[in-house]
């Protein structure tokens, strides 16, 4: 599924300026991790990091 997302945003010509992220969230209560996944542009990626 991944591959027909990034292939979609690059025939729309502005797919360059998208990436893929991960980011690991520790539950509190359990301790287990957690994963979050976005497709955001390039500029936005700090600012996806900084959110918790």
């Amino acid at each position: 599924m991944a591959k027909k997302v990034v292939a979609t945003l690059k025939k729309e010509g502005a797919g360059n300026d998208y990436v893929k992220v991960v980011k690991a969230i520790k539950s509190a209560k359990s301790g287990h991790y957690t994963f979050r996944e976005e497709i955001v542009q390039q500029e936005a990626v700090k600012d996806f990091f900084s959110k918790s």
